[in-house]
């Protein structure tokens, strides 16, 4: 079948629309129309290098669109539904088992390694083959194949392109904060970084009832954003000494940070002003992949300071997608606030409006 695909040929390349020939599903898959994708950051990543993906490679791993087949074994979805489409996991490993799949014990094969047990889906007219599979999923494209374990259905009146973003960098933020470090009433977040995870953990931190939610940001428009969707203060930290702002407000510090970020020495100045029994959460793909962690082994056992790594929020998909889609019903997380949509063509000027900090979220609009 041919499809059309954004293929990333790495690094300081853009990505090249282009026409490939994809198979499949197999018994267990789903082939899904996609109609709309967000744009990661760690697609970005990977497009960088950073990850050890095969190249050339489809990206995308926000998927949302119309099943237009389902393998002989597949019961979950039926074709014409709508789905969301997140990362994907074995099913079987202990986690898997205890609802955890974000912690499959074979998480980064399946969703950065873009390797299938049957080989390639993807080839180019040359029938070189192209990396697929990325987040179980490679939804920069017209068409992907997915297991069904990796897609939800979801209800036909939301608009495809608010649903993408659920699959990963809605569901991280939100989860992080409900689930992953699980904010008490009352209690202060300082949360580094405003591109869509940390901006979907600040309306998560309103949802807790969170008393303090604090949002470090160097995009002013980010930062009054924040403040719209329910931050109680933001700090420019271009400007601003992030230790004594803090301070300004929590003398004792916060209890809950969650670092979207990576950045290292925005890292050392956020575990200076922890409180005692804080917990520090990280989601953010750090600049340099050998960083280490901030603070001393002396400087946590005493205050009680617990680190805390995070992935997709701990989220299982077939609950904590349906779960956002309640709060956006209810108005308690406007996602739409975030979004800008850009035509499929378009993806290269789509990444560089997000790089200038113009655009929160991304979503390209793909089929019809």
């Amino acid at each position: 079948m041919k499809i059309i695909a954004a293929v990333s040929y790495g690094p300081s390349q853009p990505f090249s629309i282009q026409q490939l020939d994809i198979t499949g599903p197999n018994d267990e898959e789903v082939l899904v129309k996609i109609v709309a994708a967000g744009i990661c950051h760690t697609d970005l990543v990977a497009h960088a290098g950073v990850f050890p993906i095969i190249s050339p490679a489809v990206l995308g791993h926000e998927g949302a669109g119309v099943v237009e087949k389902i393998g002989k074994k597949v019961s979950k979805v039926k074709v014409g539904d709508h789905v969301a489409m997140s990362f994907s996991s074995c099913g079987e490993c202990n986690n898997c088992k205890k609802n955890q799949p974000a912690y499959c014990y074979f998480f980064t094969s399946l969703n950065f390694a873009g390797i299938r047990k049957d080989g390639p889906i993807l080839h180019d007219s040359k029938q070189n083959p192209i990396g697929c599979s990325f987040f179980g999923q490679s939804s920069f494209a017209s068409h992907a194949v997915a297991h069904q374990r990796n897609v939800v259905s979801v209800p036909k009146n939301i608009p495809l392109e608010l649903i993408g973003p659920l699959g990963c960098g809605i569901q991280t933020g939100f989860g992080a904060i409900t689930r992953s470090l699980a904010c008490e009433l009352d209690s202060s977040v300082l949360i580094i970084g405003g591109g869509t995870v940390g901006l979907a953990a600040v309306m998560a931190a309103v949802i807790q009832k969170c008393k303090h939610i604090i949002l470090i940001e160097p995009y002013e428009a980010r930062r009054r954003l924040a403040l719209e969707l329910g931050a109680t203060a933001v700090i420019n930290p271009h400007e601003q000494d992030i230790e004594s702002e803090v301070h300004k407000i929590l003398p004792d510090g916060v209890n809950y940070a969650l670092d979207t970020s990576g950045v290292n020495i925005v890292m050392e100045h956020v575990f200076n002003v922890l409180a005692p029994k804080a917990i520090y959460g990280f989601v953010g793909v750090p600049q340099k992949i050998e960083q280490k962690l901030p603070g001393t082994v002396m400087q946590m056992v005493p205050a009680g300071i617990c680190f805390k790594g995070i992935i997709e929020g701990d989220s299982d998909p077939d609950r904590s997608i349906p779960e956002l889609i309640r709060y956006y019903e209810k108005g308690q997380l406007p996602i739409d606030k975030l979004i800008r949509t850009y035509p499929f063509e378009q993806i290269n000027e789509a990444i560089a409006a997000n790089h200038l900090g113009d655009c929160i979220k991304p979503v390209l609009l793909i089929s019809q």
